[in-house]
This record gives C-alpha cells, structure tokens and sequence, in this order.
C-alpha cells in the first residue's frame, strides 16, 4: 500500500501540471457551460451583432474596411468586429456559439496565465490557485457571459501572449523574440485598449519574478549599476509605451467623437477622484465578498467624505506595507502595483459612460490581487506543521464557494429580462435597466409594463432622451399616435440628432397622413445616417404618396443598394416602375422579392398584374393562385384570378 501511495504522489508530482490545466479546463467550462443556451441582451448587443449590418456580412471587403475605419461604439478595436464577424460567417445568429467563443476565450486565458506564471516562478500550485481564482471569480461572469464583452476576453487573450512571447524574449533576447512581444501587444491594443498598461506590467515582472533587477541599498557602484539596469529595462519598452500612447490617443478621440466622455461640467474632477479612491476598495471588497453584483452601477450624486477619506487611508496604508516588505515579498508589491496601475484607464478619471465602477473593470486588474493572496498566505503559514493540509483545504473550500457563486451569477445573464429585472432588485435610482428592461418586455408584447418601465426611467433621469424615443415606440404600438409624436419630439429637443426618433417620427406622421413633415424627417435621418436603409425604403413610399414616382425609385434603389435582400423594397420599386411603364424591369423585382421571400402574398399578387399586363395570362394566374395559397382572404387576388379564368376558357 505504502509503495502504491508513493507511486501515485510520484504521478502526481510528474505530472501535476497537465493535471492542474486539466482541473482548469474543466472548472472553467462546467461552471459556465449554460450560456450555450443563453440568449444575446439589449445592452450593447444590438449595436454589437444583432442590428449590425456589418457583423451579419460576415467577412467581406466591406465589412473588413469598415472594422479598420470605424468608432462605432466610441471605440476603435477592428480585432473585435473581426472576430463578431467571424462567429457570424460560422454560427449566424445563433446567440449560443457567440457565448461559446467567449467562454473559450476566458478558457485560454486561464490556461495562459497559469502557463505564464508556471514558467516565470516554478511553482505549480500556486500559479494554478491564480489562475483558477481567475477562471472562477464571479466578478468575472460579465465579462465571458456578455457576447459585447467579447473585447474583453479577446484582449486579454493577447496580453496572455505577449507575456508568454516577453518570457521567451527575456531567456532568449533576441530581435525575433521582441517583435514577436510587439505583434501580440498591437493585436491587444486592437481587440481593447486596456493593453495600454503592459508596458508597465513588464516592467513589474521584471523586478519579481524575471528578477532582472533589484532595489538595493545606496552603496555606490551597486546601486549605479541597479539604475543603469533599470533605465536599460524601460528603454527596452520605448516602442511599446509608444504604441501605447498612440493607442490612449486614437481610444480618447472614438469615446469623445463618439459623445462617450462625460464632460468636466457633469461630472467635476473631484468627483471623479473621490469615486476612483473608493472604487479601487469596493473592487477588493466585492472580490472578497461577490455579493450583489450588477451590470450597472449608477455614479452617486454625493460621497461622504469619511468614507472618501477611509478608502484613500486604506491604500496608501496597503501602499505603505508593500514598499516597506519589497525585498522580502517582492509579489506583494507586484501584485499591488498591477491592481493599481492596470485600473488607471477604466477607474474614471477620464469618464466614459455613466457607471462609477464595473465589474468587467476587474478582469485583469484583480489578477495582481489574486498573486498576492496565492503567494501570501503560503508564506504566513510557512512555519505552521499542518501548513500543506490547511492551504489544500481552504484553497478546495474558497474555489468550491466561487463556483458556486459565479454559477448563480452566470444564470443572470440569461436573457434580457433576467439580467435586468436581477439589476433592479439589488440597484436603486438605476434608470438604463428601467429602460432596457421596458425594451425585453415590449418585445414580448408586455406593453404596458414597458411603459411603466420607460417612464420610471424618466422619473429617475428627466433628460433620458433614450427612455422618450422607447416610450414613444411603446404608444404607437398602442394606437397613441399623438403621444407618440410628442415624445419623439421630446428626444430631438434633447438630440437633435438622434436618428431614430427622425425616422419613427416620420412614420408616426406618415400614420396621421402629415406626409410633407414625414418626408422632412425621413431627410434628417438620411442625413444623419445615410445608409439607412429603412429610412429610404419608407421616404420612397411616401414620395410615392405624393406623385413623385421618380424619386421614389432612386431611394428604393438606394435602399437595394445598401440591402440588396430587402424584399418589400424590390417590391415596391416593381411597384413604381410599373407606373412608369417599365414593366419588364418591374416584373424582374417583383421575381427578385419572390427569391428573397417566397411567401410574399403582395409579390405575388403585383408579379400576377404585372404578367398580365404583358400578356401571360398562365403566368398571372399562377401566381393569383400562390397570393391565395397563402391568404385566402385576398379578395382582389380571388376577383382577378376568376376573371383571368372566364377568359382563358373563352379563348379555349
């Protein structure tokens, strides 16, 4: 028994690394395994795949131009839309597999940073605690369980690499080995700008544990050649904190272009930095106790300034300690300069968005947190006899906790009502979940609960010009046309660009038959975007109205133009050259709609007049038979489809 049990631990020992990335693995994907089945949420989403036109393309030289040349959601990070488009070329919009390569991502990560540790210090266990807190933190559900998130987990896969490639070019300095740490960073600071912070990791790592420098004593010449190694290390970075500047710059202009940053006036620069002080302590503070953890976290109107003044005593005391113990526990200090550092671009001094804090924030910020309590608390317990069985035990107990924790967390993210109504409960004051969640229940056809959703989003945020548009699209499904109007007004008053509430307008108008106005405003949403094209599609229709068949048909072709499949546009463009006697033309989209959607009741019905004007009667009845087939009802087709009859067996 004895030689099987040394046997086994000789195993183990052999092979504990395949069985650490093993556990990893494994952990990783059960506990997140149920957002296969998980649906795409209105936050972000939308804008991200499911109302891009760009990411359901797929790739094609258009989209590809377009990922390299856009802000679209205040951001450049063309490695992001490339890899949406990807999932879309594979998948469509089969909301699971999106999740999948999310969860993948965080997968490889994992196995990334345990790797890259295992490699630098060589230890095992304590690389493999690192990365499973990582894997397992429920602080970090919202960056694998949110398809929009897929920056997050895409970037950090490439800061992985660069820190795998900067080990190679430490042990093996050679130029290969350094452009190789230099194509990883840039394909990072193309997935997210956060890689902006990696130079000053590297520089970490090279103090502890690449130990390619050390803090030592004034002592003359040893202390000269400790500076002249330190200045050497932070030369080698020039080329990296280069791109990264150039990176913060281009980030700075997407979130400013794209009306992201918050200006000085909303948000006073006191304000902002008594928020990052305590900011940096809830962080810790929701590590150590993941309770009530939210998509949004409003930014409060009033801190008090004991709780501003605890959390700036806290980490200058935490500051302290670790400058006071660098030489004995280099990871200490390490690990709490990453926390520091990596947070800087997303703690809020430069504020983008809304939120004070998020959770998505954390991803790689908490892993200089994770370093210190997986080196730390060995080295407290060094001289304990039962050190090895109480480190296994409580390492089994707190990874057994935040399973189980971040199982429960990943279940919020289910769908859009689940996530939003869970925000609700445990936020207070939080308008943007009113109004997305106002958005899931109208799609399910819940109007008046979406009302009082948009209009709760009203009472907490009066100029919330995103709950006005919503409200107003809520009332016109409900036949309130007039108030419809009226809130779409509101929202310009606040937007005046806002493209949406041009366009709806302009079809709520177009309802009251106001088709003058309606046209102006179908003009102002082309202007705004234009390559809308369902505003096209609907200025056709109502230039139709008025008689101008020629312009009609260049907006149904502009609509074509930018959606070559859109159906009830060929239709309608069939329609016009009709009118114009350009009925060969007509006949081809009326076939071309007939392609796009086969059960195209009006296609059909227009195809059958069009072919009888031509003088095919087979062909007319044909398909006076299909618009039947598919609504029995249509009285026109059924009137037209007996004539044509009578007077084919008169002609018999």
């Amino acid at each position: 028994m004895t030689r099987i049990n040394n046997r086994t631990k000789e195993l183990i020992v052999k092979h504990r690394d395949i069985l650490v990335c093993l556990f990893l693995v494994m952990a990783t994907l059960a506990v997140y395994w149920p957002v296969q089945n998980y649906d795409f949420v209105n936050f972000d989403d939308n804008k991200y795949i499911y109302e891009n036109r760009y990411v359901q393309e797929g790739l094609t030289l258009e989209s590809i131009t377009w990922a390299f040349t856009t802000v679209h959601m205040s951001n450049w990070h063309p490695l992001t839309w490339l890899s949406h488009m990807l999932d879309y070329q594979f998948f469509g919009m089969n909301p699971g597999w999106h999740h999948l390569t999310n969860l993948l991502l965080h997968t490889a990560n994992t196995l990334l940073l345990f790797l890259v540790f295992r490699k630098m210090t060589g230890s095992s266990w304590q690389s493999g605690f690192t990365a499973a807190l990582f894997a397992l933190h429920p602080l970090h559900v919202e960056s694998v369980a949110w398809v929009s998130e897929r920056k997050d987990v895409l970037s950090t896969f490439f800061w992985m690499l660069s820190m795998w490639s900067y080990i190679r070019y430490v042990q093996r300095p050679r130029i290969d080995n350094y452009l190789l740490v230099l194509l990883f960073f840039i394909l990072g600071l193309m997935a997210k700008p956060m890689l902006v912070t990696l130079p000053f990791v590297l520089l970490l790592l090279d103090f502890y544990p690449l130990n390619r420098f050390q803090f030592q004593p004034p002592n003359g010449g040893a202390d000269a050649q400790q500076r002249s190694i330190a200045l050497r290390l932070f030369l080698e970075k020039i080329p990296l904190f280069v791109l990264a500047a150039m990176s913060s710059a281009m980030t700075f202009y997407a979130q400013n272009h794209g009306g992201a940053v918050v200006s000085l006036e909303d948000i006073p620069i006191q304000a902002r930095m008594a928020n990052a002080l305590i900011s940096y302590v809830y962080y810790i503070f929701k590590m150590i106790y993941p309770s009530k953890l939210a998509v949004l976290y409003p930014h409060p109107e009033i801190l008090p300034w004991w709780r501003i003044s605890g959390a700036c005593l806290l980490l200058l005391s935490i500051s302290f300690s670790a400058i006071r113990v660098i030489k004995q526990s280099p990871y200490f200090a390490v690990g709490w300069l990453w926390y520091l550092g990596t947070l800087v671009p997303v703690i809020g001094l430069v504020q983008v968005g809304n939120q004070s804090m998020a959770d998505r924030y954390t991803y790689v910020p908490l892993i200089g947190i994770f370093i210190i309590i997986a080196w730390g608390v060995p080295e407290l317990l060094a001289q304990w006899r039962y050190r090895k069985v109480w480190l296994a035990a409580s390492a089994t107990a707190v990874l057994a906790i935040l399973t189980a924790t971040t199982w429960k967390q990943v279940g919020a993210w289910e769908n859009s009502l689940t996530l939003f109504e869970r925000t609700l409960k445990i936020t207070s004051n939080n308008y943007l979940p009113h109004n997305n969640l106002g958005v899931a229940l109208d799609e399910q056809g819940r109007t008046a609960e979406a009302i009082a959703h948009y209009l709760q989003a009203l009472r907490i945020k009066p100029d919330y010009v995103d709950a006005y548009y919503n409200l107003g699209n809520a009332l016109g499904k409900q036949g309130r046309t007039a108030e419809a109007i009226a809130h779409y007004l509101r929202a310009l008053r606040i937007n005046p660009d806002y493209v949406g509430a041009h366009y709806n307008l302009g079809n709520a108008l177009g309802k009251q038959g106001r088709t003058a106005e309606a046209i102006a405003h179908y003009l102002e949403a082309l202007r705004i975007n234009p390559d809308f094209e369902d505003a096209h599609y609907n200025l056709g229709n109502a230039l139709g109205k008025q008689g101008r068949t020629a312009e009609a048909i260049e907006h149904y072709l502009q609509a074509l133009r930018i959606r070559p499949d859109f159906e009830k546009a060929h239709n309608n463009l069939g329609i016009a050259l009709g009118e114009q006697g350009r009925t060969a033309e007509a006949i081809e989209h009326f076939f071309q709609a007939l392609r796009i959607k086969p059960d195209f009741e009006d296609a059909h019905f227009n195809l059958a007049v069009a072919l009888f004007s031509r003088g095919n009667i087979e062909g007319a009845i044909a398909h006076f038979r299909k618009a039947l087939q598919i609504n029995p009802d249509n009285i026109h087709a059924k009137n037209n489809l007996e004539r044509l009859l009578i007077t084919q067996q008169q002609s018999k």
